[in-house]
């Protein structure tokens, strides 16, 4: 039926069934802010497990041992020798005399006449070479030869030549220096590889002699193997490195004499990663105890989409501010998830170590309950611990057994995966396809139903008014056709 705006009464009626049809949509407005506080607690729930999931990934580190066992190592001499330290190192001195360092083998051509030119070919600048291949030969780390083979024609350039070499895994590289107009070939590795007495790190093939009669490359310096006493034990290696009982020295140059290094735990580097974690710590329960302390505003629901467009963003955003306030007070699964991470703290570790408890190595929860177990640190102890027993910190935190001789850690991390459990089972995660598959999901695909039901309804509703109201004029409009009629009639009698 054609709709019918008043034409024969005189009513605004799109302005009355749009009023009818406001009462009418207050149960599906209920349904959408309902639906809205439902997709904050999710949002909510899912920021605090990102909390919890930041946290947890940091107790990785927490549970190895370079956290508590960090060494460091200091040199006498820093321009000739320095040295890095593992977990795996002693502390104590060690007293390294570099004497020689490795160098890698260099073989330098004659030098080309002023006319050469590396990017045209070879027979044209008077070379006379036919195709074939050339050989040169490098060594393994057992002193083995292999063999490195490329194919040469008086049509190639030095270049393509060079490029051949460049681009075999023969661990040599060549270039021209237009400088010196003279070819260089030099290994990519330092030491001595070869042990063949007179023989160099870089062999060319006596049958085919494009390397030694065409370019005329000849040895210029011989490869060394460094050379250097460790506490007065001689010793030697193929490159400017070398790994000894968990620390790895870098030799730049000679030493004068003995250089002294010195190994020894790297505190601070130890205690910044621990109070890191406590920072970490804190911050997680701070934001687990403000979401249960904020207040909540039931007088500010949420708003309707009308409701939005009289209101300017800045209003829309204070008002939101006030009805997301304390959204995810009094859930359960976030106020026993504190408490269980709290308790993880409390109760002794048998470590059969020095110690048992954090209270031992400066570690304490706040006095202020209203710090809600916000971790407290004495620098000074927990500096001390460190530097006296990391091992007996490390098992504090880490043992990874079950029972009494649990780590803390391992303890935080059970109660910590344990509450993430439950809230993806309330809120899901970002990766969740379904809202099928959690609780608050479910509710909000429940409302879902629910609303498009409704406004189904509501358009039958609208259409029923509609009908009425035009029914209703077309009436008023046959009456006052007939009320016309009449008066026409009345008027031609007189």
């Amino acid at each position: 039926m054609m709709r019918v705006g008043g034409l024969a009464s005189g009513m605004d009626i799109d302005q009355i069934v749009k009023q009818l049809m406001s009462a009418e949509r207050i149960p599906l407005n209920k349904m959408q802010q309902d639906r809205t506080m439902l997709e904050w607690q999710r949002d909510g729930f899912r920021d605090i497990n990102k909390k919890l999931s930041e946290l947890d990934n940091m107790m990785l580190d927490m549970k190895l041992s370079h956290t508590y066992n960090s060494k460091i190592a200091a040199s006498s001499q820093e321009g000739a020798v320095s040295a890095t330290a593992t977990t795996s190192a002693f502390d104590g001195t060690y007293n390294i005399n570099v004497t020689q360092l490795a160098s890698s083998a260099m073989y330098v051509s004659e030098s080309f006449d002023d006319e050469f030119d590396p990017n045209k070919s070879l027979n044209s600048q008077g070379f006379d070479i036919e195709s074939e291949d050339f050989k040169f030969y490098t060594y393994d780390e057992g002193g083995e030869d292999n063999e490195h083979k490329y194919s040469v024609s008086g049509d190639d350039t030095l270049n393509d030549v060079l490029r051949q070499i460049n681009s075999d895994d023969n661990n040599v590289r060549a270039f021209y220096d237009e400088g010196l107009q003279q070819v260089i070939m030099e290994t990519t590795r330092t030491g001595i590889y070869n042990n063949t007495d007179g023989e160099g790190e870089i062999v060319f093939d006596e049958e085919n002699s494009f390397f030694s009669d065409v370019l005329q490359l000849k040895q210029e310096r011989s490869a060394e193997n460094a050379a250097f006493q460790y506490n007065g034990l001689s010793m030697t290696s193929k490159t400017n490195s070398y790994n000894l009982n968990g620390i790895n020295f870098q030799f730049t140059n000679v030493t004068e004499g003995d250089a002294a290094i010195t190994v020894v735990n790297d505190t601070e580097d130890s205690f910044d990663k621990i109070m890191a974690f406590v920072d970490k710590y804190n911050e997680v329960v701070e934001a687990l105890n403000e979401s249960q302390r904020e207040e909540r505003h039931r007088d500010y629901p949420p708003l309707t989409d009308e409701q939005k467009e009289e209101m300017t963003e800045n209003e829309i955003e204070l008002w939101e501010e006030q009805a997301k306030s304390g959204i995810l007070k009094g859930e359960t699964v976030i106020s026993s998830g504190l408490f269980n991470m709290r308790q993880s703290w409390y109760s002794a570790v048998d470590t059969g170590d020095e110690f048992t408890s954090l209270t031992q190595i400066g570690i304490n929860t706040s006095p202020d309950y209203m710090d809600g177990g916000r971790l407290v640190v004495d620098e000074d102890k927990l500096r001390e611990s460190l530097q006296q027993n990391p091992d007996a910190v490390q098992k504090l935190f880490s043992n990874s057994e079950d029972g009494e001789g649990r780590g803390l850690v391992n303890r935080l991390e059970d109660a910590i995966d344990n509450t993430m459990s439950q809230i993806g089972n309330r809120a899901g995660n970002s990766n969740s396809p379904s809202l099928d598959n959690y609780t608050l999901g479910q509710r909000m695909k429940d409302l879902n139903d629910r609303i498009s039901a409704f406004e189904q309804r509501l358009v039958q509703i609208e259409t029923r008014y509609w009908n009425q109201f035009t029914a209703m004029e077309s009436a008023i409009s046959r009456m006052n056709q007939q009320s016309a009629q009449l008066m026409s009639q009345f008027g031609e009698g007189m």
